[in-house]
């Protein structure tokens, strides 16, 4: 029966180890006042990045439903990156405009 315990220790760092490895980074545009792709599909481990590509005005991503501060602006060529560590669905907005909304889909 102790024989097993290393085995199944092995099994579960190589199994966290390999989810953690094969985590990807998911782009998400923000032009034209609107985030692209506007709803997202990923796993659970991947780490999205919002890229400004306005040529003049300033962002947010804020997932105010989780009772989350919004998190500072950023402006052209500037980033802002998430990773997502819960399956679910998520939904977020750009603070100074509201009416842009996106909605990132964690399994």
């Amino acid at each position: 029966m102790f024989k097993r315990i290393p085995t199944l220790a092995f099994l579960l760092v190589a199994m966290l180890g390999y989810s953690q490895v094969h985590a990807e980074t998911v782009h998400v545009d923000i032009k034209k006042f609107k985030f692209t792709p506007q709803q997202l599909t990923i796993n659970v481990g991947d780490t999205v990045v919002w890229t400004n590509r306005e040529k003049r005005q300033y962002h947010s991503v804020w997932f105010k439903e989780l009772g989350d501060v919004e998190p500072d602006y950023f402006f052209p060529d500037e980033t802002y990156q998430r990773t997502f560590k819960l399956a679910g669905s998520f939904n977020y907005l750009c603070g100074p405009h509201p009416k842009m909304m996106g909605i990132i889909i964690v399994k």
